[in-house]
C-alpha cells in the first residue's frame, strides 16, 4: 500500500484531468484563489512542482520561484501545461511513495491545489471531496511538524486535535473548511466556530 500522500496524487492524477479536460478554454483563464494566478497557472505550477521531483531538482517552493516557474510556462499551449502534469504524475507519485514522508508536504499541496482548480471551474466539493480522508490525518502530522499551536477540531463526523502542545484553541466545522483555514483559503465566517486562536496560526503552507 502506498503512502496516504502518495495515493492522494494517484486519486488526482485520475480525476483532474478529466474535469480539465471538460472545460473550454476560456475557463481555464478564470482567476484563481491564488493572487494574480489564473486557473492555468495553478496547473503549470502543479506540473513545474512534480517536474522537480521526478527529474531531482532542487525543490524550490518560495513564491518567487514558483512564479518564474509559471512565468516560463504562460506562452505554452495549455494542452502542453496540462500534459507536464499528467506525464509527472505516475513518477512523482512513486518518488513521495519511496521518500518515507519527506515529501508528504508536496502530494498534499497538490491536492489542495486541486481544490484550487476546481472551484472556479464550478466543479462540487473543490476542497473536500475525493481523498479527504487521506488528507485529514496529512494534515494533522503537518501540523505536528509546523509546530502550530494545539487546538480541538469538531468536525461533522470525527473529533482530533491538530498541532502541538495542551490544546488552547477549539474549533467547529466541516472538513472542507478545515482544509481551506489550513491552506489559508479564506472559507465564509459562518462556516466555522474559532476560539482561543487567531485563524492565521492555523495555515500551514507559506
Amino acid at each position: 500500500m502506498m503512502r496516504p500522500a502518495a495515493e492522494l496524487l494517484v486519486l488526482e492524477s485520475e480525476a483532474l484531468p478529466t474535469i480539465v479536460g471538460r472545460q473550454p478554454p476560456a475557463a481555464l483563464d478564470r482567476p484563481s484563489v491564488l493572487p494574480g494566478w489564473r486557473v492555468r497557472d495553478v496547473i503549470a505550477h502543479c506540473g513545474a512542482a512534480l517536474r522537480r521531483l521526478v527529474d531531482g531538482a532542487a525543490l524550490d517552493f518560495t513564491a518567487a520561484a514558483n512564479q518564474v516557474d509559471v512565468d516560463e510556462r504562460r506562452s505554452w499551449p495549455i494542452d502542453k501545461v496540462l500534459g507536464e502534469l499528467v506525464d509527472a504524475y505516475p513518477a512523482a507519485a512513486q518518488a513521495i511513495d519511496a521518500a518515507g514522508g519527506a515529501f508528504d508536504g508536496l502530494g498534499l499541496g497538490e491536492w489542495i491545489h486541486g481544490g484550487d482548480i476546481r472551484e472556479p471551474l464550478g466543479a462540487p466539493d473543490p476542497y473536500g471531496g475525493l481523498g479527504i480522508d487521506l488528507a485529514l490525518p496529512l494534515l494533522v502530522s503537518r501540523s505536528v511538524e509546523r509546530a502550530v499551536p494545539a487546538v480541538r477540531v469538531q468536525l461533522t463526523d470525527r473529533r482530533f486535535t491538530i498541532g502541538v502542545g495542551d490544546p488552547i484553541g477549539d474549533l467547529r466545522t466541516d472538513a472542507a473548511t478545515l482544509v481551506r483555514l489550513c491552506a489559508g483559503r479564506a472559507p465564509a465566517g459562518d462556516r466555522y466556530e474559532l476560539s482561543g486562536v487567531p485563524e492565521r496560526s492555523l495555515i500551514l503552507f507559506s
